[in-house]
């Protein structure tokens, strides 16, 4: 399987950072959302981006101007009917999912790969709401994509394998991400591990235990991490952090899976870390 378009289906800062990547790396990329004003809002975001890239001497302006010319914005989703691949990147809303695949199940070519990028929700539920659960999997990217070099490949009991064999060798030849093959279960391998770390030290926060900068400054200086879990949680997003949590306890039924009380609290008061302003630390 060739992929040399691909759609991406939401540019938030997530999905933003994908349609960089592909463009960046010579495919023609069609860049979705739903309405004029989100459209305008991920163009900023990505041109902004490639702008601080060659201000910084990592991009030059040919390759910019080049990158984006082949990408094409829209609110209609029949405008990528003719992709390769397309990657879902909304909200962790499995309604919202189901209904975008549903329509992708129709626009598409039979051969087109549909990809999900939720970080939670089973790749299963998705898949089977559309005809062709074969051609479906999960392509989890990490923010920033531009930055990060991970991609966790999920594929369900269904999946093709050549699906999956098409969806790796674009993420490593063409976009140069290193590829870890996860299990359709909640989590999948990053978060599996890094969910509950976040929450034992929300956990140890909110008893006491320490501060919040003392926690973050121990797995900085004592374990080697570029920031600390709390840091790390405001970046995340802590609503992300609470659905990936409660998925996860759900799938697992396991004690320290379950999100800790003060973090329902502080997405419940709207602190949901850097994207309102506030969590754990003031932005």
């Amino acid at each position: 399987m060739e992929i040399g378009t691909i759609g991406v289906i939401g540019v938030g800062t997530m999905g933003s950072g994908v349609v960089e990547v592909a463009a960046r790396s010579g495919v023609q990329v069609v860049a979705r959302e739903s309405s004029p004003e989100l459209v305008e809002a991920g163009r900023s975001r990505v041109e902004k981006s490639m702008d601080r890239g060659v201000a910084r001497g990592k991009l030059d302006e040919a390759a910019r101007d080049a990158a984006s010319a082949a990408i094409t914005w829209t609110t209609d989703l029949g405008d990528l009917a003719g992709c390769d691949l397309v990657l879902e990147a909304v909200p962790e809303n499995l309604p919202l999912k189901l209904e975008i695949f549903g329509v992708l199940d129709q626009v598409l070519d039979p051969s087109a790969i549909m990809a999900t990028n939720t970080s939670s929700i089973p790749i299963i539920d998705v898949a089977m709401g559309t005809s062709r659960p074969q051609q479906v999997l999960g392509m989890h990217f990490f923010n920033p994509a531009t930055v990060m070099k991970l991609v966790e490949v999920i594929s369900t009991q269904l999946t093709a394998p050549e699906v999956t064999e098409a969806a790796t060798a674009f993420a490593t030849d063409t976009l140069g991400k290193r590829v870890v093959a996860a299990p359709d279960r909640a989590g999948f391998v990053v978060n599996k591990l890094l969910v509950p770390y976040i929450c034992q030290a929300i956990e140890m926060y909110e008893s006491g235990h320490a501060s919040a900068g003392d926690i973050d400054d121990a797995m900085k200086l004592g374990a080697g991490h570029p920031m600390g879990p709390l840091t790390l949680a405001d970046l995340i997003g802590l609503d992300v952090c609470l659905f990936t949590a409660e998925s996860l306890y759900a799938e697992y039924a396991e004690r320290f899976y379950a999100p800790p009380p003060l973090l329902r609290r502080m997405v419940a008061a709207g602190r949901l870390g850097r994207k309102t302003g506030g969590g754990f630390y003031e932005y």
